[in-house]
C-alpha cells in the first residue's frame, strides 16, 4: 500500500449529545494538505459481478444494543488497555468487565491489547500472588475472550512482565516474566492468532489477518533491546509484510509522551525518532500503546499512533488539556478502498462516545510533539506553533 494514499477517519460525537460526525484526515497526498468533513451515513458499496452488472453490498452498522453503531468496515478491530488494579489484584474494575461483555456485540475481527493485563511489577509479591493474578485473569478475561473465538494479540506491560534489568543484567522482575510466559503458553491458552513467527512469544512476535500484517515487541520498558530492533526491522522489511494491505505495531510503552505524569524519558521508548524512522520507512500504518492511561489519536510525519486510555484503574488526563480522566474502547474500522482507518472510542463508564473535537489539537512531550489525527503542520496557529513542553510534575 502507498503512503501516498492514507487517509486517517476519525469518527466522533455523543451518543444522546450532539450526534455523531466524521473528521477525515487525508494524510500524505501531494495535493491535499487540509482535513476535510464526511458524515458517517454511507450504508452501502458497490461492487462489479463477473457478469459485468453492479450489485450493492451491504455496509452495515453494527454495535452492541443501546450503543451508537459505526458503519462496519472491511476489517474491525478491538483495541482495549491496562486492565489492571492495585498491586497483586486478583479482581477487575467495572469498566474492564462491561468491555469484555460488551466486545462480541461489535463483531470485530480480532481484539488488540496494549498490555498490563494484571497488577505485577512489586518485589513484595510471592510466587503464589503471582500466579494468583494470572488465575483471575484467566477467569475475567482470557476464558471469557476465547469462549468468542475472537484472535486476542497484544504486547506485554510493565506490569505483566517488566523487561527492566539489574546492574548484572539480570530481569529485576524475573518471577513476573516467568508467570507471563507460563501462563500464555499453556496449551489451554491459545490466544487464536495466524503467527508468522512466534519464536519470543510472548513478548515479541509476529501475526496476521485479514491482510493486515501485526508485528509486536517488548516495549514494557523505554529500552528495547537492539537486537529485537533489529529483528523488528527484519520482520516489516519480509515479503511476508510487506504482500499486507496494511502495517500495525504493538507496544505497551508509547513512542511520544500524552499524559500528566507520563512525560518523562523513562516512560517514553527511547530513541523514537529513530523508530518512527523505520516504522515510516517499512510503511507502518498504525502504532498502538498503552501505558499513559490516556486517550488520544495522533499522528507524528506520517504514521498514526493509538494512544489508549486505562479500561482499569488510574486513567490519566491528557497533557495540554482541561479534561477529566476516562476510560476507553476503540473501536477501529478499516476501509480498503480508501486505505483508511476509522476511529469509533467509547467512554467506557458512561458508554458515550468520545468527541475528538474535544481533545487537544497537539500535545508537546519532552521529546517531540504529536498532532491529533485531523490536525496537520499547516493547520497550526503560530501560538500553537510556539508551545513549547512544560513538565507535569
Amino acid at each position: 500500500m502507498s503512503l501516498s494514499r492514507r487517509q486517517f477517519l476519525i469518527l466522533g460525537g455523543i451518543v444522546g449529545g450532539v450526534g455523531a460526525a466524521t473528521l477525515v484526515h487525508k494524510a500524505w497526498t501531494s495535493a491535499v494538505n487540509r482535513p476535510s468533513i464526511a458524515p458517517a451515513t454511507s450504508t452501502s458499496s458497490t461492487a462489479a459481478t463477473t457478469t459485468g452488472q453492479t450489485v450493492t453490498a451491504a455496509k452495515t452498522a453494527i454495535a452492541p444494543k443501546g450503543l451508537f453503531a459505526p458503519v462496519r468496515g472491511d476489517v474491525r478491530i478491538a483495541v482495549i488497555s491496562d486492565l489492571n488494579s492495585a498491586y497483586g489484584s486478583t479482581d477487575y474494575e467495572a469498566e474492564v468487565l462491561k468491555a469484555i461483555a460488551l466486545i462480541p456485540g461489535w463483531e470485530p475481527d480480532v481484539v488488540l491489547g496494549g498490555g498490563d493485563m494484571v497488577a505485577g511489577q512489586s518485589p513484595s509479591l510471592s510466587r503464589d500472588q503471582i500466579q494468583a493474578m494470572w488465575d483471575g485473569f484467566e477467569r475475567h478475561i482470557g476464558a471469557p475472550l476465547r469462549k468468542t473465538g475472537l484472535p486476542f494479540g497484544f504486547t506485554i506491560g510493565n506490569h505483566d512482565a517488566s523487561g527492566a534489568l539489574s546492574v548484572g543484567g539480570k530481569f529485576l522482575f524475573g518471577r513476573d516474566r516467568e508467570a507471563t510466559a507460563a501462563y500464555w503458553n499453556a496449551p489451554g491458552h491459545n490466544p487464536n492468532l495466524e503467527f508468522i513467527d512466534r519464536a519470543g512469544f510472548p513478548f515479541y512476535y509476529t501475526f496476521q489477518h485479514k491482510d493486515i500484517f501485526y508485528l509486536v515487541w517488548d516495549a514494557s520498558t523505554s529500552q528495547i533491546p537492539p537486537e529485537q530492533i533489529a529483528w523488528a526491522e527484519k520482520s516489516l522489511a519480509s515479503a511476508t509484510a510487506q504482500a499486507a494491505k496494511m502495517r500495525f505495531v504493538i507496544g505497551h510503552l508509547p513512542l511520544y509522551a500524552v499524559a500528566v505524569g507520563r512525560d518523562e524519558l523513562g516512560e517514553i521508548i527511547a530513541g523514537a525518532d529513530k523508530l518512527q524512522a523505520m516504522l515510516e520507512k517499512h510503511n507502518v500504518h498504525t502504532y498502538v500503546s498503552g501505558h499513559d492511561h490516556a486517550y488520544y489519536p495522533a499522528h507524528s510525519g506520517k504514521l498514526e499512533l493509538l494512544h489508549t486510555s486505562a479500561l482499569g484503574a488510574g486513567p490519566r488526563p491528557l497533557l495540554n488539556s482541561q479534561l477529566a480522566p476516562f476510560k476507553t474502547l476503540t473501536v477501529i474500522d478499516v476501509d480498503w478502498s480508501t486505505a483508511a482507518t476509522r476511529y469509533t472510542t467509547y467512554n467506557m463508564t458512561t458508554l458515550q462516545v468520545v468527541d475528538h473535537k474535544t481533545l487537544p489539537r497537539l500535545i508537546v512531550g519532552p521529546t517531540g510533539r504529536v498532532l491529533r489525527l485531523d490536525v496537520q503542520e499547516s493547520d497550526l496557529t503560530a501560538a500553537e506553533r510556539s508551545l513549547t513542553f512544560t513538565p507535569s510534575s
